[in-house]
């Protein structure tokens, strides 16, 4: 019974995007592309590119489609290959199939499974090179509770919104020396402004009234060492831009509470009670959406 129960409600939320008139894709400039209006073939199915993914992606990839089907959802799947190709011949970078990104853009839906990065030098990873390839800045992570399945908390509706190109998930990183590598944590206003402005519009979609903006900018203690200090600096910096474009954009949305929280504290917060999290649309930096 739970199951046939979440699967009218898959069934039925899926119709309802289908049918959206407004539904909002968000280009590179942060500003709107166009609507999604569903566009069927001539079946009356909507297609979608699957790109099943490497390890356990195939395997749920699969279930995916079962559900669908059992579902009714009208889909129509159109599985492509992410193969790393070569960019200019065997010594040029290697990025995603074009008949890959062809498929995305005319479909404009895709489903991924996890892509593995392979283990060398020089090696991008392809969940990367898709984000970028598509601006895909913004990672939306709704987390409900499920009649019928008990959990320590019954009542979750927590909205988590990752930044999804910047932080640590850069891919900049080298080695300096034998045994010490480097890896280079990039933080951009512009980036920033997006995935912050993409929060505040969204909580007003939804109809929430607060955004909270999660972040690492510690306080200096005279009690910390050298290293300590140095590493709290760099958080300053980097996550102390992050937090100062939230208050800046905050600006725009008078009706929507902005506040700001430690990401060792939101964490012990959530795992402890996360019902108070329910008014509010959460917005973090890349690791921090990645540690939620």
């Amino acid at each position: 019974m739970r199951v046939l129960s979440n699967l009218l409600r898959l069934r039925q939320n899926y119709l309802s995007f289908s049918t959206i008139k407004n539904a909002r894709l968000y280009g590179s400039g942060n500003y709107v592309k166009g609507s999604y209006r569903g566009t069927p073939d001539h079946s009356g199915l909507y297609p979608v590119t699957l790109i099943s993914g490497d390890g356990i992606g195939p395997e749920i990839s699969t279930s995916v489609q079962k559900i669908f089907e059992v579902a009714q959802v009208p889909v129509r799947w159109e599985s492509v290959d992410v193969t790393p190709v070569f960019v200019n011949g065997l010594t040029g970078k290697m990025t995603i199939p074009a008949a890959t990104i062809d498929s995305i853009q005319r479909n404009t839906v895709a489903l991924k499974g996890p892509l593995a990065t392979p283990i060398g030098k020089g090696h991008v990873s392809l969940n990367l090179t898709l984000r970028r390839t598509f601006s895909l800045f913004a990672n939306v992570r709704p987390c409900r509770s499920i009649s019928g399945c008990k959990t320590a908390y019954d009542d979750v509706d927590i909205v988590l919104i990752r930044e999804n190109t910047e932080g640590e998930y850069s891919g900049i990183e080298h080695v300096l020396a034998d045994g010490v590598v480097q890896s280079i944590k990039l933080i951009t206003r512009d980036a920033c402004e997006k995935v912050l402005r993409f929060a505040f519009e969204y909580a007003q979609r939804i109809g929430r009234k607060k955004v909270t903006a999660v972040h690492k900018a510690s306080i200096m203690s005279i009690n910390l060492s050298f290293q300590e200090k140095c590493l709290i600096i760099h958080r300053k910096i980097t996550d102390g831009l992050f937090v100062k474009t939230a208050y800046d954009i905050s600006k725009e949305y008078p009706g929507i509470e902005l506040d700001t929280e430690r990401i060792d504290s939101s964490c012990l917060k959530i795992v402890s009670n996360p019902i108070p999290y329910n008014d509010r649309v959460l917005v973090m930096p890349n690791l921090y959406g990645g540690i939620f």
